[in-house]
């Protein structure tokens, strides 16, 4: 994907039943250190070479705002739908079904907000140092 996008895109990705990938959104840094998105899909029955995980439900404000990903990790949605936004104004839905890859570790990274939801449970799976993401950009 060509991360210089000027417009704005606004992107639902749905969960689409598939016996050899998941819908997957890829948040990037572009080289001046903004973060932009990619859609694409990762493959199921991968063994990930990933630490350990943990969940969550507790949502603090600061969290909404923008910040960049602590670390490399699969976000995955158990319940809420979430609208994330990028440097460029551009957005995307994550919805249960969709993984979240978070991979903008620079910059002012990203910010999100629920939509029609009160909560958001989620997992996070760290990714290893080093390790393959799995994650397969759709042709663009």
């Amino acid at each position: 994907m060509n991360a210089q996008h000027k417009n704005h895109k606004n992107v639902s990705v749905t969960s689409e039943t598939s016996t050899e990938f998941i819908p997957a959104i890829r948040l990037i840094n572009n080289p001046d250190g903004s973060c932009t998105f990619e859609k694409g899909k990762i493959p199921t029955l991968k063994h990930m070479n990933t630490t350990t995980f943990w969940m969550s439900n507790k949502t603090e404000e600061w969290e909404k705002n923008a910040h960049p990903a602590p670390r490399r990790q699969y976000v995955i949605t158990i319940k809420g739908n979430i609208k994330f936004k990028v440097t460029d104004g551009s957005t995307f839905m994550i919805k249960p079904g969709v993984v979240l890859l978070a991979e903008d570790l620079k910059g002012t990274g990203h910010s999100w907000d629920m939509v029609k939801s009160k909560e958001w449970e989620r997992l996070y799976i760290p990714i290893a140092e080093n390790a393959d993401d799995f994650f397969i950009p759709d042709a663009q």
